[in-house]
């Protein structure tokens, strides 16, 4: 069965090559958000499989959108794309509820292989 995923990433462009990378490769994109408030609504809306969370966004934070889910699903499968690789941010998504983080520019495998492990 073909997962269903949400894309949360204040940039349009992001937010474009993400669904296109994860339609290739047989994922479902039911729902995009672009900040964290409105990630966390259509997650309660949508009930997808998996997201993908942006760090850095207006409104709430991608971290901060991360612990709301967990808080409403502590199952959720989040995972965290940012271009801050930095540990700290790492360390704090994963101890937040993150299953998995993929570090931009990613290519196209990262990405799938990140999903797939979760």
């Amino acid at each position: 069965m073909m997962k269903t995923v949400l894309i949360v990433d204040d940039s349009a462009i992001m937010r474009k090559i993400i669904r296109h990378t994860l339609t290739k490769h047989d994922f479902n994109v039911i729902g995009e958000a672009d900040n964290g408030q409105a990630g966390v609504d259509k997650y309660m809306e949508l009930k997808p499989d998996i997201v993908t969370m942006d760090v850095t966004m207006k409104v709430m934070s991608g971290i901060d959108a991360l612990r709301d889910i967990i808080k409403q699903n502590a199952d959720a499968k989040v995972v965290i794309i940012s271009a801050m690789g930095q540990e700290l941010i790492v360390k704090d998504a994963i101890m937040s509820g993150a299953k998995g983080f993929v570090v931009k520019p990613f290519n196209e495998e990262q990405l799938i292989s990140a999903l797939r492990k979760v």
